[in-house]
């Protein structure tokens, strides 16, 4: 089994051959943040493939970041790259949850809260705790949280 650092590194180097360089320039960026990310702290080790995973959504977190602010800045060229390059990273990602699907695990879980005794806005930090193992890796906290809201809301 290859792990997913050496697929980004195979996916590289068939980039580089295929003189793609938005794909290649992405993926040695994104190698770069592993690099980084492994020899940060006291010893140099070698990541996992979820740690490795949690690299590349932040990478392409940070993609989505720049595209609005340059799609802001009236940067339209360089928004529309940015796009891309997140599109890139999006593969090696697992598939986000649709809407329906989060609005239904968070849903479920405004549900237990409450039968817990937890209920209204002060219930958030209790149904993230029921949420979050649940959609790691799949929905970026950022909407988790807001869909959270919404139920608590709603409810």
């Amino acid at each position: 089994m290859t792990t997913l650092k050496a697929k980004l590194k195979d996916d590289l180097t068939a980039a580089i051959k295929a003189r793609d360089e938005l794909r290649s320039a992405t993926l040695r960026l994104t190698l770069t943040a592993v690099t980084k990310e492994e020899v940060a702290g006291k010893s140099a080790r070698e990541l996992s493939d979820d740690e490795v995973q949690k690299v590349i959504a932040r990478e392409a977190k940070k993609r989505r970041e720049a595209a609005e602010a340059f799609a802001e800045g009236g940067r339209g060229e360089q928004a529309e790259r940015e796009r891309a390059e997140g599109v890139i990273l999006d593969e090696y990602l697992p598939k986000q949850l649709s809407d329906e699907e989060l609005r239904d695990i968070v849903v479920q879980a405004v549900q237990e809260a409450k039968a817990a005794g937890a209920e209204g806005p002060r219930a958030m930090g209790q149904v993230m705790k029921i949420v979050n193992p649940k959609v790691a890796g799949l929905a970026e906290g950022g909407r988790v949280a807001a869909e959270v809201k919404q139920q608590l809301a709603n409810g």
